[in-house]
C-alpha cells in the first residue's frame, strides 16, 4: 500500500500520523498523571480542612451559643468541594445532613477511568468538646470531584486538540499540495518530450528545489530541440552534399573522362587503319601513340583526384602517419606563409582502419576551416593516446588541432563539416569539442581505437 501512494499522499499520511501520535501522547500523559494528582489533591484538602477546623473550634466555647455556632460551622463547611464535613455526637451518630455529590458542571468520568485512577477515600475525625460535652467533626475526602475535573479537562483537550490538529492538517495539506503542484507539470512536459514535442516548457514554481528542476528541464528541452534541429539540418545537408557530389562526379566523368575515351578510341582506330596498310607511316603511328599516352596520363590524374575525394590516397597502403604528412605537405605547399607542425606520438600504436580514417578526416576538416576562415599563421596538430576509455572499454586517441587565428564569433554555430564530424565520432563512442578564445580555435576529439 505504501509503495502505491503518491509523494503527496505519503507526506499527508505521515503528517496525520504525527499529529495523532502527538495528541495521543499528551492525552496518555494526563491519564497517567491522574492518579497521583487525585491523591495529592485529597491529602492537601484534608490537611487544610483539618487545620482550618482546629483553628475555628479552638474559640468555640467562648461563643454565646456554642451548639448553634458549631451547627453553623458544619453547614458552612459542607459546601466545600473535594471534601465533606459532618458533625457527630459522642456515639458517632451524624447530627447534620450528608452532602450531595451532584455536580452538573463536569462530565461524569467513565468507569474504566475511575478504576484506572482507583482513588482511596480519606476520613479524618476532629474531636470537639462544648462545655464538657464530647463530639467530633468528620472530614471526608471526595476524590470523585477531582476525577471528574481531570476527565473533563482531558475530554476538552481532546476536542480542542482534535480541532487544532485537523485545521493544521488541512493547512499543511494545502501547503504541500501547492509545493508539489509542479511535479504534475513536470510529468506532463516529460510526456510531451517523449512524444517528440520538444517545444514544451514547464513554468518554474513551487519550492526552490522544484523550481530549479523545472528550469533545468526547460534547458534540457531547449538543448534537445537544438540537437534535433541540428541533426535534421545535418541530414538535409548530407543528402544535399551527396547529390552535389554525385552531380560533380557525373559531370567530371562526362566532361573529362568521356572526351578522353572518345579521343583514345579515335587514335586507336587510326592506329588500326595504319596497321591495315601495306606501308605504315611511322610518324603517324608515333603521333597517335604519344597522344594516347598523354590522354592515359590525364585519365590517371583524373582518377587520382576522384579517389582522393572518395578516400584518402595512401591511407590504407602507407598508414596514418604518411597520409597526415602528405596532407600537411600539400597545405604547406599551397600556403607557405602558414607554419604547420604535426606531432604524432610514437606510443599511438595501431588504431584501426575506422579510427585512422576518422582521425584523418578530423585533421582535414580542421585544416580546411583554418585556411578558409581563421586567418592563422601557425597551426599545431597533436595526435596521442590517452588514458580515458570509451563507453565500450576501448582506448582512445586524442586529436588536437589548434591555431592562433581569430576564433569564432560569440553565438556562432559550428559548420556542417564539424557538426557532421561530431555526429560521426559520437556514433563511434567518442567526443568532439571546439573551444574558441582570444588565442585562436582548438578542435579536440577523443576517437576510440581498435586496441582493447
Amino acid at each position: 500500500m505504501w509503495q502505491n501512494l503518491s509523494l503527496r499522499g505519503r507526506i499527508n499520511l505521515l503528517l496525520a500520523l504525527l499529529l495523532a501520535l502527538g495528541l495521543a501522547v499528551n492525552i496518555g500523559r494526563q491519564v497517567a498523571e491522574a492518579g497521583p494528582r487525585v491523591q495529592a489533591e485529597d491529602q492537601s484538602v484534608i490537611r487544610l480542612a483539618r487545620e482550618f477546623i482546629e483553628m475555628i473550634v479552638a474559640d468555640l466555647n467562648e461563643a454565646p451559643d456554642p451548639d448553634a455556632r458549631l451547627n453553623q460551622i458544619a453547614r458552612d463547611l459542607s459546601r466545600l468541594r473535594h471534601v465533606s464535613i459532618a458533625l457527630r455526637d459522642e456515639a458517632g451518630r451524624p447530627l447534620t445532613q450528608p452532602r450531595t455529590d451532584a455536580d452538573d458542571d463536569t462530565r461524569a468520568p467513565p468507569a474504566w477511568f475511575v478504576s484506572l485512577v482507583h482513588p482511596e477515600q480519606t476520613a479524618v475525625s476532629v474531636p470537639v468538646s462544648i462545655h464538657g460535652k464530647p463530639g467530633s467533626l468528620l472530614i471526608t475526602s471526595h476524590p470523585d470531584d477531582e476525577i471528574a475535573e481531570i476527565w473533563d479537562a482531558i475530554v476538552t483537550q481532546l476536542e480542542v486538540g482534535s480541532v487544532i490538529a485537523l485545521a493544521l492538517f488541512l493547512v499543511m495539506m494545502n501547503v504541500i499540495g501547492r509545493a508539489l503542484a509542479p511535479l504534475q507539470s513536470l510529468a506532463d512536459v516529460m510526456a510531451e518530450l517523449e512524444d517528440g514535442r520538444y517545444q514544451a516548457r514547464v513554468a518554474p514554481g513551487g519550492a526552490p528545489e522544484l523550481a530549479a528542476i523545472c528550469t533545468k528541464l526547460n534547458h534540457l528541452a531547449a538543448t534537445l530541440s537544438d540537437a534535433i534541429e541540428d541533426k535534421r539540418r545535418l541530414a538535409e545537408r548530407t543528402v544535399s552534399l551527396q547529390d552535389v557530389e554525385r552531380k560533380e562526379i557525373a559531370r567530371e566523368l562526362h566532361d573529362e573522362f568521356g572526351p578522353y575515351l572518345f579521343s583514345l578510341r579515335a587514335h586507336a582506330s587510326a592506329l588500326a587503319k595504319q596497321a591495315d596498310g601495306r606501308a605504315p607511316n611511322a610518324e603517324a603511328v608515333r603521333k597517335h601513340g604519344s597522344a594516347m599516352l598523354e590522354q592515359i596520363n590525364a585519365l590517371q590524374q583524373f582518377n587520382r583526384r576522384v579517389l582522393e575525394r572518395l578516400r584518402p590516397v595512401g591511407l590504407a597502403e602507407f598508414g596514418l602517419r604518411q597520409a597526415l604528412e602528405s596532407l600537411s605537405r600539400l597545405w604547406r605547399e599551397s600556403h607557405p606563409d602558414v607554419t604547420i607542425e604535426t606531432v604524432i606520438s610514437p606510443a599511438l600504436g595501431v588504431t584501426g582502419e575506422t579510427a585512422d580514417l576518422t582521425i584523418y578526416r578530423i585533421v582535414q576538416e580542421a585544416l580546411t576551416n583554418v585556411f578558409r576562415h581563421a586567418g592563422a599563421t601557425s597551426v599545431n596538430v597533436v595526435i596521442e593516446p590517452v588514458a580515458e576509455a570509451a563507453s565500450d572499454g576501448r582506448s582512445c586517441a586524442r586529436v588536437r588541432v589548434s591555431d592562433n587565428g581569430r576564433g569564432m564569433e560569440p553565438g556562432q554555430k559550428l559548420g556542417f563539416g564539424l557538426v557532421g564530424m561530431r555526429e560521426r565520432i559520437l556514433a563511434l563512442g567518442g567526443t568532439l569539442n571546439v573551444v574558441s578564445g582570444d588565442g585562436g580555435l582548438t578542435v579536440e576529439a577523443l576517437v576510440p581505437t581498435a586496441a582493447a
